[in-house]
């Protein structure tokens, strides 16, 4: 913006030019300043200088945390997110309203955990050996490992992982709680009462945990076996022994609480949020445990290499997105921002996360504000999930 001079200046004097730096613009006038950046004629960037489907690379450390059983310290941008998970043991007859399992339920799940067992046994026996085949060269191109694809075995993969995640849910073995730290971003002074986006994060992490069956309910339940060691197939009481008292029961759930603590928020807090729930659940080590039947308590071993880890189904990775909308010259065109900072989050009307987990299947795509996304939109976003996904892969290891 130039300032003109008055007629009694002397025309020799040059014109005098106003300018503001472009922080100050940014604050003035942020739509425009936005718009601005994204209409160039050099293509469409950012103020961060990233283009609009170009996401923050994160970084990840994992086991920050001493005193956890597993944990995570994740940076995006200038977001940063500590997570931590504890497990307690919960009793079952501690839970209100807790009805023991049917035998028929028992005996299955029972042995549906003696065959998930089984079978990674048979799978690190089946990669060790291909691998000693082919240091030895003597690696057969025309051997197939056994089929486990087939839609039965599919079909009951399916079925377990439903009914685990519904049985996380009606006992409430997972339990995240997210708190935006004083200081963190300018909205969170110091002695207010916990925020609303706090207890949105919160809940829509809960519901992707149960809504992903992203945990096995093996991992949870300590079982008491009392004729045999947990290792041992079930086996029918004998004649004349009490079947009450030979079958295998459940006493006690871990139940894991996933404390989430943001240390520094500049946008999208749910995908920071979300992969350091991942990175802190695929680092946690939970002790060994077992049901004492002399001391009717259950015990845990404080050796740490007895600890196993948590064995995740899938990773399914979020995607976050924005719809900007210009003004001035530009009024009227859109444009899609993936991975926002605060900044841009204020300036956008619409927003959602797409999900999607192994394979690329869209396992869930929310949305909010006006209906401004179309199909095309839409896929692409899945595509660009799918191509993070591999992205947070790496980073996880």
């Amino acid at each position: 913006m130039a300032i003109k001079p008055s007629p009694s200046d002397s025309t020799s004097n040059p014109v005098q030019t106003l300018t503001f730096p472009a922080l100050v613009f940014a604050k003035l006038a942020p739509t425009t300043f936005l718009t601005a950046h994204l209409s160039s004629p050099h293509g469409p960037l950012r103020p961060s200088g990233r283009s609009p489907s170009q996401v923050r690379t994160p970084t990840c450390h994992t086991g920050s945390l001493t005193h956890a059983h597993g944990s995570a310290v994740v940076r995006c941008g200038d977001t940063a997110v500590v997570c931590g998970v504890r497990g307690e043991i919960l009793r079952a007859e501690d839970i209100p309203d807790y009805k023991p399992q049917p035998e028929e339920d028992a005996r299955r799940d029972y042995e549906d955990e003696q065959d998930e067992q089984a079978l990674k046994i048979t799978i690190m026996a089946e990669e060790e050996k291909k691998l000693a085949e082919i240091g030895s060269g003597g690696h057969n191109r025309n051997s197939q490992s056994p089929d486990r694809g087939n839609e039965d075995e599919q079909g009951r993969r399916k079925r377990i992982r439903r009914e685990d995640s519904e049985e996380m849910a009606r006992l409430g073995l997972l339990v995240p709680n997210l708190e935006l730290a004083t200081g963190c971003s300018p909205d969170n002074l110091p002695g207010g009462p916990p925020s609303l986006l706090a207890q949105t994060l919160t809940q829509r992490i809960l519901t992707l945990l149960h809504t992903t069956h992203l945990l096995r309910m093996g991992d949870l339940r300590l079982w008491f076996h009392p004729r045999a060691p947990s290792s041992t197939p079930f086996k029918p009481a004998d004649e004349g022994e009490d079947e009450d008292l030979a079958r295998p029961s459940v006493k006690a759930f871990w139940a894991l609480y996933i404390d989430i603590l943001f240390i520094s928020l500049d946008g999208n807090a749910f995908d920071a949020a979300w992969l350091s729930v991942l990175a802190a659940l695929k680092d946690t080590r939970l002790p060994r445990a077992w049901w004492d039947g002399d001391r009717e308590t259950v015990l845990c071993s404080d050796d740490p290499s007895e600890a196993r880890v948590l064995d995740l189904y899938d990773m399914p990775v979020a995607l976050s997105f924005g719809i900007f909308e210009g003004d001035g010259e530009s009024k009227g065109k859109r444009w899609v921002l993936v991975d926002m900072d605060g900044f841009e989050e204020g300036q956008c009307r619409e927003g959602g996360t797409v999900v999607v987990g192994d394979g690329g299947r869209v396992v869930r795509i929310e949305k909010d504000g006006r209906g401004m996304v179309g199909v095309k939109e839409v896929r692409d976003l899945v595509e660009r999930a799918k191509e993070r996904r591999m992205e947070w892969i790496g980073v996880l290891g």
